[in-house]
């Protein structure tokens, strides 16, 4: 019996085993792979045309610099979007609940873009500090502000993506619980809260779809400000 909500939230072990990596691992099993073939069934197709519609929208608004990350952000995307959805299934475990793997994968990517800015427009890169036009007194308090909103961005990122998940998580099992407690004092109550529960859980598949897509498209947008 779990003593507390956020229980659900603990990393798995088996045997004192971390069951992180089995988590990591199990999405990519489950897409299927493409077959020599010319007609590919409707599962094979319907990956193929999401694919190539996520990666033309991302890639339109850059130049040609930026699309050699097209790899990269397609499969983060398919990644996190695998992981939200399969911890929505009962008795799972979702990782992108943890800050320090959302975390892992946000540092390293803003970072490569910061390098990226700097390396081949440095000017460019240092003048995000500084907008033009602003006044001599500010221009430290300003430095000081942008310099400041740009160590946010990774941060912000790997909290957005934790705190959407924990919340509709917690929301989803605060309203199973009063649907078991309340089914044999006020089974009518029970129902309707069975049905709300059932409209959160279609909403919270929306959410999982969102926030992964709002994580690659933040990331192609610090990516097209460097390139």
């Amino acid at each position: 019996m779990m003593t507390s909500f956020f229980d659900q939230f603990m990393s798995p072990t088996l045997l004192g085993i971390p069951l992180m990596a089995l988590a990591f691992v199990l999405p990519w099993l489950l897409f299927p792979s493409p077959a020599p073939r010319w007609l590919n069934n409707r599962l094979l197709t319907l990956q193929g045309w999401f694919i190539n519609r996520f990666t033309s929208q991302l890639l339109t608004p850059m130049n040609v610099g930026g699309h050699k990350w097209a790899l990269i952000l397609t499969s983060l995307m398919v990644f996190l979007i695998s992981l939200n959805m399969l911890g929505l299934l009962p008795y799972t475990f979702t990782p992108t609940t943890q800050l320090s793997l959302n975390m892992g994968l946000a540092v390293p990517l803003w970072l490569a873009t910061v390098l990226i800015g700097l390396r081949n427009q440095p000017t460019a890169a240092l003048g995000h500090l500084l907008p033009e036009g602003t006044p001599v007194p500010l221009i430290p308090v300003l430095i000081i502000i942008e310099t400041i909103s740009l160590f946010i961005r990774p941060l912000a990122l790997g909290v957005r993506l934790t705190a959407n998940l924990t919340a509709g998580h917690l929301l989803m099992q605060l309203i199973a619980t009063a649907a078991f407690v309340l089914l044999p004092l006020m089974p009518t109550v029970a129902i309707l809260t069975t049905i709300v529960l059932l409209l959160l859980t279609v909403l919270e598949v929306a959410v999982a779809m969102i926030q992964a897509y709002v994580f690659v498209l933040l990331m192609s947008l610090y990516l097209q400000e460097n390139v």
